[in-house]
């Protein structure tokens, strides 16, 4: 794919994505779906609190509405709140405006199909080629011109949803929400609101430039602060666009997406609610939490990264639970995507339900050591395809044997080679992870 990658088409705001961008792709994905169901197409559209986000939705609208489409618009509203009201309100598709964990500047536009899932990609090559001008589509006139909505009630609808997921009252239960700035900021308090929990919130006052600034859940520091100086139960905090959430114990310490899959997946399995007793996380996640799985009896199993190959997994075989490590969780008897918040509420059902802290429920899981080192390279594919390079990843996995693994793989979006080394010391790692960067050395970007 030229422009979408894996999570939509992203790139700074205005440079490499831009409202000419938006503005084609609101043109064609509203003549292609009226064209296919023979009538005006219904469009879900929401967006973030970046400033561009505005600007992106004003250009998006304008592409639709010129090609007949009838938009709905949500305004801010969580991705995973895209998702649901395009199944709930039986549109054609759901946009969805945001560049997730990123600064302010960049920006993305993502696309569901009407079951909520990720655009198929043969729909998306389509849209490209109409962006590189491989192809035309008629303007709509008369009265074939698509209308505007305010949608409100979708978004009233979604708090209702993840209200009604609930079946446990938070009545006395201090809870901390970082909101980042982002979608939770006008949707997560009055969920945890309705439940009777006592909500100290912290960022959520988005002014179009704030989202993600030092605050949510890729820096955790200040929900781990506001949870031990206001003496709370637990903290969340979630990404710009809502659809993750890491955890903070009562004590402080980080909950990542690794101990949410523990935590939630025992508390599953032992009321018979995890399909298969299987949990799906991805080869990036902690080798602690495998051998914590092992001594649970839960079976796992492995994809690659990226949501989408969870709940690829997921979907094709049934299975009720995965995730990734950066606390995007798909509970697939809910869902068909990651949502920040009800994530939240399913780790609060658990600690409601155990009578437990969340300190406790994840004592179980020792998490290893990591070391993560990326090494720039002149050619990926000629990296990684090189034996001597695939040997030594042989030779540091037989040097750790069953202390630890290590992990070798190309970046997906950069001309990168990753290598992940676990074990239980951090000189281990280093030590494992060196075997492999003296083999990329050759190969190193100048």
């Amino acid at each position: 794919m030229k422009y979408f990658g894996t999570d939509g088409f992203r790139g700074e705001a205005n440079v490499g994505l831009t409202v000419e961008h938006a503005f084609k792709i609101g043109r064609y994905v509203g003549w292609y779906y009226g064209e296919r169901q023979g009538r005006k197409a219904r469009v879900v559209l929401g967006k973030d609190t970046r400033r561009s986000s505005y600007m992106f939705e004003s250009a998006l609208t304008a592409g639709l509405v010129a090609s007949g489409a009838d938009v709905y618009m949500l305004h801010v509203i969580p991705t995973p709140g895209v998702a649901y009201e395009t199944v709930d309100g039986r549109f054609d598709c759901g946009i969805m405006i945001s560049a997730s964990h990123n600064p302010y500047t960049d920006n993305g536009i993502k696309l569901v199909n009407s079951e909520g899932y990720k655009m198929d990609e043969d729909v998306l090559e389509l849209i490209e080629d109409y962006i590189d001008g491989k192809s035309e589509v008629p303007l709509a006139t008369g009265d074939h011109i698509g209308s505007t909505i305010d949608y409100m009630q979708g978004r009233n609808r979604y708090i209702a949803h993840l209200i009604a997921s609930a079946n446990f009252s938070l009545q006395g239960v201090k809870v901390g929400l970082d909101c980042a700035n982002g979608s939770a900021s006008s949707v997560a308090k009055p969920v945890f609101d309705a439940l009777g929990a006592d909500v100290r919130v912290i960022n959520n006052a988005p002014n179009g430039l704030n989202i993600n600034v030092d605050c949510g859940s890729t820096h955790i520091d200040r929900l781990r602060r506001h949870v031990v100086e206001q003496g709370l139960d637990v903290g969340f905090a979630y990404d710009g666009d809502a659809d993750r959430c890491i955890a903070v114990d009562e004590r402080g310490n980080v909950v990542d997406g690794d101990l949410i899959m523990y935590v939630c997946g025992v508390y599953l399995n032992k009321h018979g609610r995890l399909t298969a007793g299987t949990v799906v996380p991805t080869v990036m996640s902690n080798y602690g939490l495998f051998k914590a799985f092992d001594q649970a009896r839960l079976s796992y199993e492995t994809t690659a990264v990226g949501d989408k190959n969870v709940y690829a997994c997921m979907r094709k075989n049934g299975y009720s639970l995965g995730g990734e490590q950066s606390g995007h969780i798909i509970f697939g008897d809910i869902e068909c995507t990651g949502d920040g918040i009800m994530t939240s509420l399913r780790v609060m059902e658990v600690i409601r339900a155990e009578r437990e802290t969340l300190s406790q429920l994840c004592a179980p899981v020792k998490l290893y050591p990591q070391e993560l080192v990326n090494v720039r390279v002149k050619d990926k594919d000629a990296a990684m395809g090189d034996p001597a390079v695939a040997e030594a990843a042989k030779r540091a996995d037989e040097f750790l044997g069953d202390r630890g693994r290590v992990l070798v793989r190309a970046s997906g979006t950069e001309p990168l080679v990753r290598t992940l080394a676990e074990a239980p010391t951090d000189e281990l790692c280093r030590q494992a992870n060196g075997i492999v960067l003296k083999a990329l050395e050759p190969h190193r970007a100048e």
